[in-house]
């Protein structure tokens, strides 16, 4: 059989024509570099991972040393990765934090970093309205479980005649909102009262008293749009809305921007204040 010539001796045969198959080396043969080794031994990164926990329950080395019977010194030699531990040495470590051995080989998280760049957002219209006030971007699309939305919104110059002008389309929905003024001007009526903010100005509000947006310019008006995804109201209350201002929230918790909630009843759409 052909598979005699390869155990041969023969590093490299064919197989009936096939690509060459390559004998492994003998185990004897293998011989691990030493600096590899220790190469891989640092990306582990056991040493400041020892550190992050002591330093998050505020113990010195001395007391880590009194817990685990380690010098000081020697944990200091461990933190900054001049010497390595044992397995026994770094299960004592563990078991001060209630860590299992585990925890000192697992990759790291990831911390949360995104770029969204504008060539690949979309600009989307106010939606539930034959004809939007205003165009709006996502800016934080591409963040699962966010916080907050952020969003660049154009608000388009009203139209010369009075009689022609529709209404601002007021809303309201759970959460703050803030909005920085980059360009033109922008009539903002929160409750009962109006307001008129320009280029620089910003605004923070509670965002569960009816508002709305119109520009006051003769060109376009564009904002910084932030709205906080949690309702005014005291910790024990868990309901929460993930919307552009003016969006009616849909079965998942998301809205669609630019749709006004729906009408609900005094107690239900009005949120108490802070404080």
């Amino acid at each position: 059989m052909a598979t005699s010539t390869i155990l041969s001796g023969n590093t490299s045969q064919t197989l009936n024509g096939r690509s060459p198959i390559h004998a492994l080396p003998e185990p004897s043969t293998v011989q691990i570099d030493g600096e590899a080794a220790e190469t891989v031994i640092s990306e582990k990164r056991i040493g400041e991972r020892i550190k992050h926990l002591r330093l998050k329950k505020s113990m010195g080395l001395v007391e880590l040393g009194r817990h685990t019977g380690l010098s000081a010194s020697f944990l200091s030699q461990l933190e900054t990765g001049r010497v390595v531990p044992t397995l026994r040495n770094l299960a004592r470590i563990a078991m001060v934090f209630s860590k299992d051995l585990n925890y000192f080989f697992e990759p790291e998280p990831q911390t949360l970093f995104r770029i969204h760049r504008g060539k690949d957002r979309v600009r989307l219209p106010q939606s539930g309205v034959p004809d939007p006030n205003y165009y709006f971007e996502s800016l934080g699309y591409l963040v699962p479980d966010r916080q907050l939305d952020p969003y660049f919104a154009e608000f388009l110059p009203s139209r010369p005649r009075p009689d022609l002008r529709p209404e601002p389309r007021s809303h309201q929905h759970f959460g703050c909102e803030f909005l920085f003024v980059l360009s033109g001007t922008l009539t903002i009526r929160h409750g009962p009262v109006t307001h008129t903010i320009e280029p620089g100005d910003a605004i923070y509000f509670d965002a569960s008293t009816t508002h709305s947006y119109e520009c006051s310019s003769e060109t376009a008006a564009t904002a910084l749009i932030v709205t906080l995804q949690q309702p005014v109201v005291p910790a024990s209350n868990s309901h929460r809305s993930n919307q552009f201002p003016g969006q009616a929230p849909l079965k998942n918790g998301r809205s669609l921007p630019g749709q006004a909630a729906p009408p609900q009843s005094t107690r239900a759409a009005i949120v108490p204040k802070a404080g």
